[in-house]
């Protein structure tokens, strides 16, 4: 970070821009959706800060999704704060965090967040996005990796072989053998100037509504079996596992006494655990699985 970089300002300017993200973002899956309305939970953190938390539920093609943003400030632990990448314990923490949890099986999960974060002398961007089918085409994948792709290359043509490769690396549930998800991007203090990293951001933040709505578009009237559904809840086990075990958000959320239902929001509605259950070979739902083990190129 240089010492022309204005941070107080930069604060203010991603403020602005993941508010507008939310309503864009909210917007556009009200309109996917045709029936379901987000409920609008506006809260205040007793250390400083605080956010506006947005979830919508049992809607016609949504049955969970959260789109929150929260701008909070104060004292971290001590413990903690040596853990993240700054000094001291004073730290500012703005961003926009998204899980959608579809009805259909056929319509991917799919998380995304992009923050902006100041501890002591230092300053940092991160976020990401990454896709989570329950039944893996192909086509879909390859166009989600390809609208991140397009964003990075505006910016920076060693962003997104970098991102990607990030992305698979934190994604993954060591204790299972397998990502989460196809991945996406995934990046975390770049180390560069800030400004461009902002417009960077800001680009990824914009690349979410035509890397996943046409996917969803596509497949939410597919038919559904309750075999089908039994594979997604099962599935869903898994996105519960990383986030509650590996996700950084949510430890970092929990550990600044953040608003634990806003944290917890990533949590599907549904979900399952079969003892020791294995799809059969041959089959769609194992082809998933074989992918998963073994993470690809997509764009």
């Amino acid at each position: 970070m240089t010492a022309t970089v204005d941070v107080e300002g930069m604060k203010g300017r991603m403020a602005a821009f993941i508010q507008k993200l939310q309503d864009d973002i909210c917007g556009a899956l009200e309109t996917l959706d045709g029936q379901g309305r987000f409920r609008e939970d506006a809260w205040t953190r007793p250390g400083g800060g605080g956010g506006r938390s947005r979830v919508l539920e049992e809607g016609a093609v949504l049955e969970k999704a959260g789109v929150n943003i929260s701008m909070v400030h104060g004292e971290l632990e001590e413990a903690f704060a040596k853990k993240l990448q700054g000094e001291g314990r004073t730290f500012w923490a703005g961003g926009l965090s998204l899980v959608l949890h579809p009805k259909s099986p056929h319509v991917p999960t799919v998380h995304a967040n992009y923050r902006f974060i100041h501890q002591g002398g230092r300053a940092w961007f991160g976020g990401g996005a990454d896709l989570t089918p329950y039944y893996l085409h192909d086509e879909d994948a390859a166009h989600f990796h390809r609208v991140h792709k397009a964003a990075c290359d505006a910016h920076d043509p060693t962003y997104y072989p970098r991102f990607k490769a990030a992305c698979d690396t934190y994604f993954h549930l060591r204790h299972r053998g397998e990502s989460r998800g196809v991945g996406g991007l995934f990046f975390e203090n770049m180390g560069g100037d800030l400004e461009r990293e902002f417009a960077f951001v800001q680009a990824c933040g914009n690349s979410f509504i035509p890397a996943y709505l046409p996917i969803a578009q596509k497949h939410k009237d597919t038919p559904v079996t309750e075999a089908q559904r039994f594979w997604q809840e099962v599935r869903r086990g898994r996105y519960v596992e990383f986030n509650l075990v590996y996700d950084r958000g949510t430890i970092f959320g929990l550990e600044t006494q953040g608003r634990t239902e806003s944290i917890l929001m990533s949590l599907p509605p549904r979900v399952r655990w079969r003892y020791d259950y294995h799809p059969e070979p041959g089959t769609p739902e194992a082809r998933l699985v074989e992918v998963l083990r073994n993470p690809r190129e997509w764009a």
